[in-house]
């Protein structure tokens, strides 16, 4: 297989873990609060990489070290607290069309920080996505089908501080951790959050909680199932992008989360409509302009 229908086919798996994760992390407040929530599913991910690190660790250059330990806390451990806060206050659709602003954060990021020439083709696709993303999410509103509560505002900002560290991450990923094999720096550094995470799980009464009662035992599993799943083999799978595919290419995930959503409410017999195919295929165009093939040789600084 092409490393390029290998990049693709992780993309999509990608967007179908990320674009469920929301779900997951919902069903997880039924019980627990927003702390457990993301300290249960950091303490997961970890905890099922522990044994493989064991073997890793000696593989990674010590002058790296620092930069794969980094790349967890801003990438999985401060994200999943911002995230896990925001989402239980604010509306889900703010919450997505703030979360796809990765891509942009990355590029801007890229640019003033890692001094990146990005293709303004590139960046015309970013923000094409992004116009698409938007529409799909306000066009219901629009058109009077539902509503958005505007309702804690202020934890958008929550939301906003996550997406910029996410664009810090994909560029350190990009730039300092290349030709570091990806399952080493993915399992190595989700295995040092297990103590941080396992330290705030203790601190927030973890142990206390009733596990007798079933709603205890499914938001539990929610967010096992969130760690596993959203933080840990997505982790290593999005490394593997990044280095196949660049940064900004990786970041793009969070544009096919809508395309899951729609899957997931499509199979709960919910209509799709003219309007939300259109602004997914504006969403694709997007996604097309962001990642076609420069006819001119790229150069060094490029972001593939």
């Amino acid at each position: 297989m092409s490393n390029k229908f290998i990049s693709w086919l992780i993309f999509v798996i990608l967007c179908f873990i990320w674009g469920s994760s929301f779900k997951l992390m919902k069903d997880s407040t039924v019980a627990l609060s927003a702390s457990q929530i993301a300290a249960l599913r950091i303490f997961s991910a970890g905890l099922v990489f522990v044994p493989f690190a064991f073997f890793h660790f000696s593989k990674i250059p010590r002058q790296k070290m620092k930069t794969v330990i980094l790349s967890a806390v801003i990438g999985n451990l401060l994200p999943a607290f911002l995230f896990a806060a925001a989402m239980t206050k604010i509306d889900g659709s703010l919450g997505g069309i703030l979360n796809s602003l990765t891509p942009i954060c990355v590029v801007i990021i890229g640019i003033l920080f890692f001094k990146d020439k990005i293709k303004a083709q590139k960046i015309v696709g970013v923000i094409t996505g992004f116009v698409g993303l938007v529409l799909l999410t306000i066009s219901p509103v629009l058109m009077g089908e539902r509503s958005i509560s505007f309702d804690n505002l202020n934890y958008l900002f929550l939301i906003l501080a996550a997406t910029l560290l996410y664009g810090i991450n994909v560029n350190m990923v990009s730039h300092y951790l290349k030709g570091l094999n990806p399952i080493h720096a993915a399992t190595v550094s989700l295995a040092f959050m297990t103590i941080p995470a396992g330290i705030i799980l203790w601190q927030q009464g973890f142990a206390q909680l009733d596990f007798s009662d079933s709603n205890v035992k499914y938001a539990v599993a929610a967010s096992a199932g969130l760690g596993i799943l959203g933080s840990a083999i997505a982790t290593a799978l999005f490394y593997i992008l990044v280095q196949k595919a660049g940064g900004l290419f990786a970041s793009l995930v969070t544009y096919g989360i809508p395309f899951i959503a729609l899957l997931w409410g499509f199979l709960d017999n919910e209509k799709i409509t003219l309007i939300q195919i259109i602004c997914l295929l504006i969403i694709l165009f997007g996604v097309y302009l962001a990642n076609r093939p420069e006819k001119k040789k790229a150069t060094p600084g490029d972001v593939a």
